[in-house]
């Protein structure tokens, strides 16, 4: 068994992961030892999350703000000493979408690597979308041959990865994301329908770029993950308040969600902000985050005849994508 530590830095929020990873071994009838193949297998020691919107400006400047490389910082000095006490053996710090885009990524990187004692990878579109696909399809039942559709729904990106049990089939990573069209179009409190049109403009765009890539009508399966989805899913669910474990593994029809999505993009600031179940640090872009999904799923049900009818909600990612790959 081995202890590993995971940190995944987005637009919005940066996240930890310390776990145990062992392998199980999976034989059918038949199988030799020899021929078995261990499937490692995630045992979680720590998980945290914070809220740094290191995407802070990003879209429009380029940079990454001086005051979100701070909080962020911040941030990763706290994990740091989580990894240090519960003593970790491998670490990997993965930044994706705000860090990918901007031109003074170096500071970002010297700072992290000071703080935790690694290079920080700044990863492709691509390689984010992989780590997404693993991450999910680690805790789902697995539907052998037929494609599911992964949708890792972030701040500054989105990635659709449609893959099957030997692994990723087309991945394609987008920019947009709840932080990327929130600053972008909904600055309204609620938005305008003319913000509304402008941020679905861009979305159908994305996903016209994914589907050059990414053939979505072959999809039997979709499945969500991130914190929009996520949290899209509790104000399905009604939650009395955030249950990782009641939203795991949630199926519901395409139209639930959609309303869901709907009803937060059109509520105040105040009134969202007022939910038991929603982090303080997606309350001004939960908004565009279920203008994204309401829209990606409109899409499935159009591309795929109806035959995507319902989508699935994964509390697990990226994050864990990240842990199994140093393991």
């Amino acid at each position: 068994m081995t202890r590993v530590a995971a940190v995944d830095c987005g637009t919005n929020s940066i996240r930890l992961l310390i776990a145990d990873v062992s392998a199980e071994v999976n034989r059918t009838p038949g199988d030799s030892g020899a021929a078995a193949q261990p499937t490692p297998r995630l045992t979680d020691v720590v998980r945290e999350m914070r809220v740094v919107r290191l995407g802070q400006g990003v879209d429009s400047t380029g940079k990454l703000a001086q005051e979100a490389l701070e909080r962020t910082f911040a941030a990763t000095r706290d994990y740091a000493d989580l990894i240090r006490e519960h003593g970790a053996e491998r670490v990997r710090f993965v930044a994706t979408s705000a860090t990918r885009d901007a031109s003074n990524r170096q500071v970002f990187v010297d700072g992290i690597r000071d703080i935790l004692g690694v290079e920080p990878e700044v990863i492709s579109g691509d390689e984010e979308a992989a780590l997404s696909f693993a991450g999910a399809s680690s805790v789902l039942p697995s539907r052998g041959d037929h494609p599911v559709l992964v949708v890792d729904l972030g701040g500054g990106s989105t990635e659709f990865v449609l893959g099957n049990a030997d692994g990723v089939i087309a991945a394609r990573s987008v920019d947009v994301g709840c932080v990327r069209m929130t600053e972008r179009h909904l600055r309204s409190d609620p938005p305008t329908p003319e913000q509304i049109a402008a941020a679905e403009a861009d979305v159908d765009a994305a996903i016209d770029e994914a589907a050059q890539t990414v053939p979505l009508e072959r999809a039997t399966v979709v499945v969500g993950v991130a914190g929009s989805v996520t949290t899209i899913t509790a104000h399905a669910l009604r939650l009395p308040e955030y249950s990782p474990a009641a939203i795991h593994g949630t199926e519901l029809d395409l139209d639930e969600i959609r309303k869901a999505g709907t009803e937060l993009l059109e509520m105040t600031r105040e009134d969202r902000a007022a939910l038991p179940y929603m982090h303080p640090g997606r309350v001004d872009v939960i908004g565009a985050g279920g203008l994204v999904w309401r829209r990606v799923l409109q899409r499935l049900a159009d591309v795929t005849a109806g035959r995507i009818a319902t989508a699935v909600t994964s509390e697990h990612d990226i994050l864990d994508g990240i842990a199994l790959s140093i393991s």
